[in-house]
């Protein structure tokens, strides 16, 4: 299938796609940010459909085979997941396994602008990177992509364009807005007057959603007397309210949430002092995956702004580079034409 703009925000967390349905509507999905080596050998599909296939794609890299997906496993026998957190995540296998895995979810094999972002404090150092890796005919085993062009932008301001497609009329240009993006490995901020980003009052540190659930799990650990590494289980829980399950019994995490806060504290302070009083600001925005943790920091803080956490804020980023390349094409197609 061919696209005019594919967006995808691959998190640490989670790796979200959009891309322009024929309806017009945007068509969004979604799969954890895992990449683990593909087993060997394969029983789901067997018995007679006993054992249901899960829903996996296997990308081949440098003749390394990952396996990727809604289904992907979220646990593994001695905590090697396939999750990659550092700062260079970006240039890694897992994060081109993850890129292969939203075009072979999503179906395209060529596509005229490829909309990623980056956190703030990233973008200089790997923009040209991403841009050099993924321009071009790709083939990760799942069949080959033509990318036309590669842009790559900052990740909160996929927020920023997706919280004004639903509130054009308090986007102008006198308009200042914080958007905050709490990822799961960083949190990232734009302090904007309209669509313009102040680079002063904007940047971004690691600090994000994984930090809470890596507290939750030490805090189990004390009460439990047991290791406990499954954050990957910790965050399902949370996503979904419900109860965290090990060896029996059902542990309620919000105790062990409130105990975690002074995690949020801290990185929430740190975007204080970056951006300073915000008199002149007429909303903060908040998305990303881990928004629901961060909000109640993020309000004592900021008391007197009004804060909004976005839609279906796992999506925002996406769906915000979506229309940020179709802008892009658009106006280059209108400049062809003068």
């Amino acid at each position: 299938m061919k696209v005019s703009v594919f967006a995808v925000d691959v998190g640490y967390g989670n790796t979200k796609y959009a891309l322009r349905a024929a309806s017009g509507s945007i068509a969004t999905g979604m799969f954890p940010s895992l990449a683990p080596l593909a087993a060997s050998r394969a029983l789901s599909g067997y018995g007679d459909s006993v054992l249901v296939s899960r829903k996996v794609a296997k990308i081949v890299i440098d003749q390394v085979e990952y396996e990727v997906g809604p289904d992907v496993s979220l646990t593994a026998a001695y905590g090697n997941t396939g999750r990659a957190l550092s700062n260079d995540f970006v240039l890694s296998d897992n994060y081109a396994a993850l890129l292969a895995g939203a075009m072979h979810f999503a179906g395209v094999t060529h596509v005229e602008r490829l909309i990623l972002g980056l956190p703030v404090h990233n973008m200089k150092k790997y923009a040209g990177a991403l841009r050099d890796r993924f321009t071009g005919v790709l083939d990760y085993g799942s069949g080959r992509v033509n990318i036309e062009k590669v842009v790559v932008i900052p990740q909160p301001l996929g927020s920023l364009v997706s919280a004004s497609s639903h509130r054009q009329a308090e986007f102008g240009k006198e308009s200042a807005h914080l958007v905050v993006d709490v990822g799961y490995f960083t949190t990232d901020w734009v302090y904007a007057n309209g669509f313009t980003m102040d680079d002063k009052r904007s940047d971004g540190i690691p600090g994000g959603a994984s930090q809470i659930y890596q507290r939750i799990a030490e805090l189990i650990s004390r009460d439990q007397d047991e290791q406990v590494d499954d954050i990957e289980r910790i965050d399902k829980a949370l996503r979904e309210s419900k109860p965290f399950f090990f060896y029996g019994t059902d542990i309620d995490l919000d105790p062990y949430l409130e105990q975690s806060q002074p995690v949020v504290t801290g990185v929430v302070k740190e975007i204080q002092n970056n951006v300073g009083q915000l008199t002149g600001v007429r909303s903060i925005i908040l998305s990303g995956g881990g928004a629901a943790l961060y909000a109640p920091s993020i309000r004592k803080a900021f008391p007197r702004v009004t804060l909004e956490v976005v839609r279906a804020p796992c999506f925002a980023n996406s769906e915000g580079f979506l229309i940020v390349g179709e802008a892009g094409i658009t106006r280059e197609r209108a400049a062809a034409r003068a």
